[in-house]
């Protein structure tokens, strides 16, 4: 399967107890479970997590069988660790086949909905987006596209709940995140939108109508990163020394030549096996927002 520059191959998410983990995306969700295991110490290296080697870990992939990959690791909860209040990975949004039946479905010892499914003001419905916080204090966003092709090309689900297509970033920068993402990665600055953006208006008890503007990073038509701007309250992501961060952990994007990325990596670029990588060369890097950003060598 040819794997397009640029495509979202997964989000990676801590969870305290990898069992419930695995009832919240298996059970609730009705993603496939395709590996399960410890982490290994190649690759938590790799990610500049050292401590994480060994930590329980599994692997989940839509039933559609599209190339991208829900990675849990078991990793303790970080006191400090508040959903959408710091810098770095702040959701993955996931296209759903219906979106309305969601809020009714998501138990609550498992999910935490944050926001119920509405068009976003400001923006062409394109698709409906609710919200949710997972077992682990992971945002996850469940959209159901409506139109799939406008200025953006978005994937109308293929399952229940299919793959990733948008990684929220929260940026101290934003400007200087997309340019980031464009220079270093061969990536393209998309539409920017100003809207009411709820979830950073709740989390920081901000006015209702607070404007955000957003920008979409993408692969010609295909939506990769959004970044947000971010108050200034916001802070970098509390973490545990030599652990993922908590949450919305680690992003893993496919990109056609890692030598042609204009990067420092965490380790020199080296070939994974398993889930997603199947042998292929991987390295890893730290944004400009503090974001973990695996890259995985899928050719052209």
């Amino acid at each position: 399967m040819s794997i397009a520059h640029g495509t979202i191959l997964s989000g990676l998410s801590t969870v305290p107890d990898l069992e419930q983990g695995l009832r919240a995306y298996g059970d609730v969700l009705g993603l496939r479970l395709v590996e399960k295991g410890v982490l290994p110490e190649e690759l938590a290296i790799s990610w500049g997590c050292a401590s994480n080697a060994g930590s329980p870990y599994a692997v989940l992939r839509p039933a559609s069988g599209e190339p991208c990959w829900f990675r849990l690791i078991e990793q303790v909860s970080h006191p400090e660790f508040k959903a959408t209040r710091s810098y770095g990975w702040a959701a993955f949004e996931c296209t759903v086949a219906d979106v309305w039946r969601w809020p009714k479905e998501l138990p609550a010892d498992l999910f935490t909905v944050v926001g119920m499914p509405k068009n976003i003001e400001n923006m062409q419905p394109t698709f409906i987006p609710m919200q949710a916080l997972g077992p682990g204090r992971e945002m996850i966003y469940l959209n159901e596209v409506l139109i799939p092709e406008s200025d953006l090309n978005l994937p109308p689900a293929k399952s229940p709940v299919d793959r990733i297509f948008i990684c929220v970033l929260a940026a101290p920068d934003r400007a200087a995140s997309v340019a980031w993402y464009r220079d270093a990665l061969g990536l393209e600055k998309g539409t920017d939108y100003t809207i009411p953006y709820t979830m950073i208006n709740k989390a920081f008890d901000l006015p209702a109508g607070t404007q955000t503007t957003l920008t979409m990073v993408r692969s010609g038509k295909m939506p990769v990163v959004e970044v947000d701007d971010y108050p200034d309250a916001a802070t970098p992501r509390p973490r545990h020394a030599g652990m993922l961060p908590p949450g919305n952990a680690l992003v893993t994007l496919a990109m056609s030549d890692l030598n042609a990325c204009n990067l420092d990596w965490i380790t020199p670029p080296a070939a994974q096996e398993g889930a997603m990588y199947e042998g292929r060369r991987a390295a890893t890097t730290i944004g400009p927002a503090g974001e973990l950003l695996e890259l995985v060598e899928t050719g052209k």
